[in-house]
């Protein structure tokens, strides 16, 4: 019986701990991927400065890039800049704005990217997804995924902590998008990658159900290990599909219609996820969601994130139009603004009982 397999796109290393940033040459070297030490390092101009100083002196044969922002323009710069350059690999230093710049670039010049993460605040540290501000708003260009992913714990604790909540918010939202995924599937006849949904649940699950806090390692070390898992997961699928469903459409739709307003991400999507999750009539994991972001300090009711009713019944009418083609509980009820407007005052009593 001839035995079938697939071969899965993932790192050739990932390396998680307190400390690992002060191994990163000799892991590089170590896996083959920069013997030479030959690297461009891409980081922001702010709080990158302080990493560039204390990894320059293990890393002598690296060029440093300062990168502006997360937008298409910067990635092409910075591709543009390293073209030619015979680098062993083009390392992103940084948040989620400059590891997608880098991954944009790596893939159009043709060189493996190293992803070392400098906070937990969303699962494109490793995706095989690039985020990047355009002329039109934000577009997601496909990218192939890093060749090694480094968080050191000691970085993750010195950022702000809202970027550790919202790496949360973005992980447990993993449930509420795997269920409109099964959804889509019994309604539409949309394939599910089995792989790829148990990975983003595992995921998922294991950050909603740890009863550790942002300031222990050990908890810290699930969350950021459930968002490699993530980020492998899109990569199996080949799409953003085990992490997105009705809750970033909902995020979505906040970042279109209040741009200057919008709250994180992460904050966003765990928003979505539970008020997605009571749609569905899953009240009781609805409760549960709301229960485990308040616990981080996450907002289940959008005036904590400074938004009125109102707005929210808008943000969620709208949210079906950013993302066109995919069905979610949202495209499924195909509710009426006072039908969204009742399900969110069921909703927050519901979650405030």
């Amino acid at each position: 019986m001839p035995v079938l397999t697939r071969l899965i796109p993932s790192p050739v290393v990932v390396d998680i701990r307190p400390g690992a940033l002060d191994d990163l040459a000799g892991l590089l070297a170590d896996q083959r991927i920069s013997s030479s030490g030959k690297l461009a390092v891409a980081l922001s101009g702010g709080s990158g400065r302080a990493l560039r100083e204390k990894l320059a002196p293990a890393l002598p044969g690296a060029d440093w890039y300062e990168v502006a922002d997360g937008t298409i323009d910067s990635a092409v710069k910075l591709a543009d800049a390293v073209k030619g350059r015979r680098y062993d690999a083009l390392v992103g230093l940084g948040g989620g704005k400059i590891i997608d710049v880098t991954k944009y670039a790596a893939a159009r010049v043709g060189l493996p990217m190293v992803s070392v993460a400098t906070n937990l605040a969303h699962d494109g540290i490793c995706s095989p997804v690039a985020t990047l501000d355009n002329d039109n708003g934000r577009g997601s260009y496909g990218v192939p995924t890093p060749i090694a992913m480094v968080i050191d714990l000691d970085v993750i604790r010195d950022a702000p902590a809202r970027f550790i909540r919202s790496g949360i918010g973005d992980t447990v939202s993993n449930l509420s998008a795997i269920a409109d995924w099964e959804l889509s599937h019994r309604v539409t006849g949309e394939p599910v990658d089995g792989l790829a949904a148990a990975m983003a649940r595992t995921a998922g699950e294991s950050v909603l159900r740890h009863p550790g806090s942002i300031g222990d390692d050990e908890f810290l070390t699930v969350l950021a290990e459930a968002l490699v898992i993530t980020g492998i997961a899109m990569s199996i699928s080949g799409d953003t599909r085990p992490s997105s469903g009705a809750c970033h459409e909902i995020s979505h739709a906040f970042d279109l219609l209040y741009p200057q307003r919008a709250a994180s991400h992460g904050e966003q999507v765990g928003l979505g996820a539970a008020f997605a999750m009571h749609l569905r009539g899953a009240v009781e994991q609805a409760g549960l969601l709301a229960q485990v972001l308040r616990r981080h300090s996450l907002p289940v009711l959008p005036a904590d994130i400074g938004f009125s009713v109102d707005e929210f019944v808008s943000a969620v009418e709208y949210a079906p139009q950013t993302r066109p083609g995919r069905f979610t509980i949202l495209e499924h009820l195909d509710l009426t603004t006072d039908q969204i407007r009742d399900a969110y005052a069921d909703y927050a009593k519901t979650i405030s009982s």
